[in-house]
C-alpha cells in the first residue's frame, strides 16, 4: 500500500469525532498510513424532529454510506446501533472492534438513582428524558411494576444538550448510553448505571460498525485486524433478532447478546430480547442460552429463533405501525 492517507468518513457530532478519532489511531498502528478524518453531515444531525418520525437511527447512516460509495472516503465508522439491519451488496461491515459497555445510564440531579429518583415524595412525579422508545417500555414497565413516580419525556440532542436539561433543573434526569460517555470522558457526571436486567440496550450498543466498499480488498483484509470475533457474532445475533421482528429501528426492542465464560474460557452465549409498548405496560422479554456461534449464519439463526418465540408470545400487536 502506497502512503497515501485514508480517508475516514465521519459524523460531526463530539462523539461521532471521539469514537472516529479512536478508530483511526488503530487503523494507523495496523496499516502503517495515515488517516484523516473526512467530516459529514447527515439529515438526522440536522433535523430537529423525533428519530421515530424522521426514519429511525438509519438516517445518521446514509450520507456516509453515499460518500463511501461515491469514493470520497476510504471508509467511515459508524455506531452499530445506527446500522439498518439489511447489509447493502456493495459495502461490507470490514470490522467490528471490541465492544464499549452496553448498558444504559442515568445522568440525574443532586446525584439521584433512578430508584431514588422515582421514590413517592413532595417533589412529585420525576421527569425522566430519552429521545427512545425502547427506552421509555422499560423505564416505564420497572417504574410500574416498583411504584416509582416517573415520567418519561421525549428528548433529542447531542450529549451536552441532554444533561444539559438536568443542569438546567428542566428535567429531574437523562438516560445515555454508557459507551458514548465513555468515549468523550464522561463517565464521571454518570449517578446510576442500569442493569441490563431493568433496561437491555438497544441491538448493538456500544459497538462500533467500520465500513468501506465492498470491491476493496487490500483495506478489507487490514481492517480486519480491528474486528472482534465474538463481538461480531453477539451484534449479528442481536440484530438478527431486530431484523426477525420486522422492527423498524424506531421499534421499542432491546436485546443484548452475552458471552457466559467458565473461567477463562467462552462456553456459551445468551441472547435476551425485549419488546413491549412505550407506556410500559406490556413487555414481552425472552431468552435462549446456546454454544457461542462460530458463522455468522448460526448468529442469525441464534436471532431468529428468539425472536420467532418472541412473536409466538405476542411481541407483533405491541410494535404499533411499523415503519415503511
Amino acid at each position: 500500500m502506497s502512503e497515501q492517507a485514508l480517508r475516514l468518513g465521519t459524523r460531526r457530532s463530539k462523539l461521532a469525532m471521539a469514537q472516529s478519532g479512536q478508530v483511526a489511531d488503530a487503523v494507523r498502528q495496523v496499516t502503517g498510513r495515515p488517516v484523516e478524518l473526512v467530516e459529514i453531515t447527515t439529515y438526522g444531525d440536522t433535523s430537529r424532529e423525533h428519530l421515530a418520525q424522521i426514519g429511525g437511527t438509519g438516517v445518521f447512516v446514509t450520507a456516509l454510506r453515499d460518500a463511501l460509495l461515491r469514493g470520497e472516503v476510504d471508509f467511515a465508522v459508524h455506531s452499530l446501533k445506527d446500522l439498518p439491519t439489511a447489509q447493502p451488496d456493495d459495502l461490507a461491515l470490514a470490522a467490528v472492534p471490541v465492544r464499549e459497555d452496553p448498558r444504559d445510564v442515568l445522568v440525574a440531579r443532586d446525584g439521584l438513582t433512578f430508584e431514588g429518583l422515582g421514590a413517592p415524595s413532595a417533589k412529585g412525579t420525576a421527569r425522566v428524558g430519552t429521545g427512545s422508545p425502547r427506552r421509555m417500555a422499560q423505564l416505564n414497565a420497572y417504574a410500574r411494576s416498583h411504584g416509582l413516580a416517573v415520567e418519561t419525556v421525549p428528548i433529542r440532542g447531542n450529549v451536552d444538550s441532554r444533561i444539559g436539561y438536568v443542569r438546567s433543573g428542566e428535567l429531574d434526569g437523562v438516560v445515555l448510553a454508557a459507551a458514548g460517555l465513555h468515549r468523550i470522558g464522561r463517565i464521571d457526571e454518570v449517578t446510576d448505571f442500569l442493569p441490563v436486567d431493568t433496561v437491555l440496550p438497544a441491538p448493538g450498543q456500544g459497538a462500533l460498525a467500520i465500513e468501506c466498499a465492498a470491491d476493496n480488498a487490500d483495506l478489507i483484509a487490514a481492517l480486519a485486524e480491528l474486528d472482534d470475533p465474538f463481538t461480531r457474532v453477539a451484534v449479528t445475533a442481536e440484530r438478527s433478532l431486530l431484523a426477525a421482528l420486522e422492527a423498524g429501528c424506531s421499534a421499542p426492542v432491546g436485546a443484548l447478546a452475552d458471552l457466559l465464560a467458565d473461567g477463562q474460557i467462552v462456553t456459551e452465549m445468551r441472547l435476551r430480547g425485549v419488546v413491549g409498548t412505550t407506556d410500559g405496560s406490556t413487555l414481552v422479554q425472552l431468552s435462549t442460552t446456546g454454544p457461542v456461534p462460530e458463522t455468522h449464519d448460526q448468529a442469525m439463526a441464534l436471532g431468529r429463533e428468539l425472536a420467532a418465540e418472541m412473536l409466538a408470545k405476542g411481541a407483533a400487536g405491541l410494535m404499533g405501525e411499523r415503519e415503511h
